[in-house]
């Protein structure tokens, strides 16, 4: 059996467990214990409680309860703490260097300094690192945070007029989303939900799981209702309250209690439709045919227009056709035969030849035209 031991080094930070060793120690009492970091002063939060050798491991032992000479000792690092910082921002603003200095501590034996900044990038900082070096003959440290862990660090009064959640008793931060101030029914401006440290409020965490709860007691917006006296959908829901918004067919609002809904409500007729539509909205026009009808007629009339056509057609080709011709030999035999020179027929033949653009095959076993009557 080991004594563990709750210890923090900063306010409103975390929580590490110690063994305690033989030391009777109480809450409230600050202790020089060994971290990773080096030597450092921590203040007890719970009083030593006996657990199991096997559930604990190798935790680190306690080197003692701090002393008058100690509590003297972190005073003076205090101030050497001070003239840090103030002699890193000047060397910050001569460098023209894109960061801001946030917090600097020193550890208890003065072996190490470490400056805590911000920036929106990498920041080359070798030349600022020489400086600190060259001035106070210890080991610096750079280390870069973020804009939340600067709110904890700095500290402030929120929005609702009470210190910061951060730099009082919020020892980690919890993811936020905006999906926790919707269900809440908070208005989405950001000057309203967010914090100092521009990030949403760390407070939209604590009441999310509440409203998710009760929730699910109540109707979800746009679903319709029923009661004793009215059918509607449902507007708005203040879980707070426990009242209801319903917006009836009519377009009346009322505001009912969570104990007044029997059910959901019944479908709308088709009377009821049309008469809960808005006057901007015109009725839907009624088909007066049914589809089968309609396209069945379309067709009878369709074929009764080709039918029509057809016949304006031939009648319209019957009339510009020329009279059917005799055939070719009785023809030739009705009508006497005319003298013709011989140019005047290779001529005429050689116009036949070329009728439409096309140029008369050769025909090699054909014989020549006379050149004489």
């Amino acid at each position: 059996m080991i004594h563990i031991v709750t210890i923090q080094f900063t306010k409103a930070g975390k929580m590490y467990d110690f063994n305690a060793g033989t030391l009777e120690l109480a809450a409230g009492d600050h202790v020089i214990v060994e971290t990773e970091r080096g030597v450092g002063v921590g203040q007890v939060m719970k009083p030593p409680v006996e657990k199991d050798d096997a559930g604990t491991g190798s935790l680190t032992l306690v080197k003692r309860k701090a002393t008058p000479e100690d509590m003297a000792t972190i005073t003076r690092i205090a101030q050497k703490e001070q003239e840090a910082y103030r002699f890193c921002v000047d060397r910050i603003i001569e460098r023209a260097m894109p960061m801001k200095l946030v917090r600097v501590e020193y550890q208890f034996d003065s072996s190490k300094a470490v400056f805590f900044f911000t920036a929106d990038g990498r920041v080359d900082f070798r030349d600022l690192v020489k400086d600190l070096a060259h001035s106070f003959h210890t080991r610096i440290e750079m280390r870069q945070i973020g804009v939340r862990d600067e709110a904890k660090m700095t500290g402030g009064i929120a929005i609702c007029g009470r210190e910061l959640c951060c730099s009082s008793f919020l020892r980690d931060f919890q993811p936020v989303s905006v999906k926790m101030a919707k269900e809440q029914n908070l208005a989405l401006n950001p000057n309203k939900i967010s914090g100092q440290c521009g990030r949403l409020l760390c407070c939209l965490d604590y009441e999310y799981e509440t409203y998710c709860c009760l929730r699910k007691n109540f109707p979800k917006s746009g679903k319709r209702v029923r009661t004793v006296n009215a059918v509607g959908v449902v507007d708005k829901v203040n879980i707070l309250t426990g009242n209801i918004t319903l917006k009836l067919d009519d377009n009346k609002i009322i505001v009912i209690k969570r104990d007044e809904i029997l059910g959901d409500g019944a479908p709308l007729t088709a009377s009821e439709a049309v008469a809960a539509q808005s006057p901007q909205q015109a009725p839907p026009r009624v088909r007066e045919r049914r589809p089968e009808q309609r396209r069945k007629q379309e067709k009878t009339s369709l074929e009764s227009y080709n039918n029509q056509a057809e016949n304006t057609a031939k009648t319209m080709s019957a009339k510009a056709a020329p009279a059917p011709s005799a055939p070719r030999e009785q023809t030739a035999a009705a009508i006497p035969a005319l003298p013709e020179t011989g140019k005047e027929n290779q001529q005429r033949k050689k116009h036949r030849s070329r009728k439409h653009g096309h140029r008369k095959p050769s025909d090699s076993t054909a014989p020549a035209p006379s050149s004489g009557a």
